[in-house]
């Protein structure tokens, strides 16, 4: 996605770094938060990568998914949220023109990287559902390893492509203090289409129909006449209001994080845009990947019994990859 909102004919406005108001404990308690946001990041997430890869009974093409937005979002938070939260407490970007490169660079391609995995699980979830003995027969822990290899080269090529055809070198902006990349009004278009109503349009079709095919499978089950019939009501309805909130949060949460900075990249052109408050836009979209964990690892068990077998380091005994932890 695109880091800016200014447009090319827009001339470099020379911001200088402003002198810094806050108070010596107030500065201290800003790196402090910064700290604890990064950890939450990158500990969640590396907590996710540990367990899927470790343990052989959370091997399945489902969790494939679950690991690469992991891995994405790891990224993000060791190399995209700590430089753009000093950024933000020092109000000035205070590294040179190679590493603003580099951020870019790398931010583009991460963030795009986990929004598109958020995308593929809820394909991924339609499909189980839908049709589960196909889904069981045709997708396999390798069949999911290449898709997910697949998205990472194609969002490697579309960021790569994005950027070169923009003119990527010369549309660097480095004023004074800011690191920006420059993106044309086609250049906007496309990507604002790419990267967030694409895979949002994904998100919520395919969430949509797990919701109406859990919701017939719930009324089928409570025309059943058995003995049992009451227990599977419950079991069933249960099921569904899972399925409802799980819905709800995960669409809600990244139109929270995604939706906001997407505005200011459509308006930018009509609204007048400061700099510190598109900096607090473009650190939704980085928190998104902080957040993730909690929604995609988190509502399941067996996350928190693989948190409990890392942290007590049981996973160092042998044969500790067989264990039982669904």
């Amino acid at each position: 996605m695109n880091l800016t909102v200014i447009n090319e004919t827009d001339q470099c406005l020379g911001f200088h770094c402003p002198e810094r108001s806050v108070s010596t404990a107030v500065y201290v308690l800003l790196y402090v938060s910064a700290a604890a946001v990064v950890l939450l990041t990158v500990c969640g997430n590396l907590l996710i990568i540990i367990s899927v890869c470790h343990f052989k009974q959370l091997h399945t093409p489902t969790n494939m998914l679950i690991l690469s937005l992991a891995v994405s979002d790891f990224l993000v938070g060791v190399f995209v949220i700590p430089v753009s939260l000093i950024w933000m407490i020092e109000t000035c970007w205070i590294f040179n023109t190679v590493y603003c490169v580099c951020f870019i660079l790398t931010s583009y391609f991460v963030t795009n990287t986990s929004i598109f995995n958020v995308a593929l699980i809820a394909v991924d979830r339609y499909f189980a559902l839908s049709n589960p003995f196909l889904y069981t027969k045709a997708v396999s822990v390798n069949t999911m390893c290449f898709v997910v290899a697949s998205n990472w080269f194609t969002v490697l090529f579309y960021n790569l492509a994005l950027q070169y055809f923009n003119g990527y070198y010369t549309n660097v902006e480095m004023c004074p203090g800011e690191c920006f990349l420059v993106l044309d009004e086609v250049w906007s278009l496309v990507d604002l289409l790419l990267s967030f109503v694409f895979p949002l349009t994904l998100i919520v079709l395919f969430y949509v129909l797990v919701f109406v095919i859990a919701r017939k499978h719930a009324t089928a089950i409570r025309g059943l006449k058995t003995q049992t019939r009451s227990k599977i009501m419950t079991e069933s309805m249960k099921s569904e209001r899972k399925a409802a909130k799980v819905l709800s949060i995960l669409v809600s949460v990244f139109l929270s994080c995604l939706f906001p900075y997407f505005i200011y990249t459509v308006l930018g052109k009509a609204i007048e845009i400061d700099v510190g408050t598109f900096q607090k836009v473009l650190m939704l979209v980085y928190l998104n990947s902080a957040i993730n964990p909690v929604i995609y690892a988190l509502f399941y068990p067996w996350f928190r019994k693989c948190v409990k077998l890392t942290l007590t380091l049981q996973i160092f005994n042998t044969d500790s990859a067989l264990m039982n932890v669904l």
